[in-house]
């Protein structure tokens, strides 16, 4: 049909018209949604390994630390008398008594003063006094003898992060090189 200017009406529906076909009043309002499940599921599967990547490697990284720490002070512990500034109780499951104490004090390396927490949950007097290690190289870091003596650097520390970072890797590069040769040959 003409319309002014010779302007010819291409069939689509006009606004105030009304549709009887479902299909198309759904499409007008929005109501049609495709979702590719493969696409969605491919997301998902490499947002979920990377995930997994950074805990292990977090995990992983902890590990490495914490062996490195109890070495550290094993074979370079020097050590110091800390005095104990203040204790405060930790709340418990019901709040009826305390689940233990967490100190902190302080003491002197090389001229300078550090604070730090003690190790354990003892309630201990404020103005005691813990004999305590610390690493030569890292005076911050602070333990007990007893801690030292009880620790030791373990491979299972850090063999299960170091497992599981290196499967969710593989299973990464796999995902994606998988679905990257399927888009090259399609």
């Amino acid at each position: 049909m003409p319309l002014m200017g010779g302007v010819e009406q291409t069939g689509a529906p006009v606004p105030d018209e009304e549709s009887d076909d479902p299909q198309r009043v759904a499409a007008l309002r929005g109501a049609g949604v495709e979702v590719d499940v493969a696409r969605v599921g491919y997301v998902a599967a490499v947002l979920g390994l990377v995930a997994v990547m950074v805990v292990a490697g977090v995990l992983l990284a902890a590990g490495i630390k914490k062996n490195s720490q109890i070495s550290n002070l094993q074979a370079n512990g020097v050590p110091v008398e800390l005095t104990v500034a203040r204790c405060l109780a930790l709340i418990g499951g019901t709040g009826q008594a305390p689940a233990g104490f967490e100190c902190t004090g302080t003491y002197s390396y090389q001229g300078r003063h550090y604070t730090e927490g003690v190790p354990g949950s003892a309630n201990l007097p404020i103005g005691s006094t813990v004999h305590g290690i610390v690493a030569s190289h890292d005076p911050a870091l602070f333990s007990t003898p007893q801690t030292v003596r009880s620790e030791h650097s373990s491979v299972a520390r850090i063999l299960l992060p170091a497992v599981v970072l290196t499967v969710a890797v593989a299973l990464f590069v796999l995902i994606v090189v998988r679905r990257r040769s399927r888009s090259v040959k399609a």
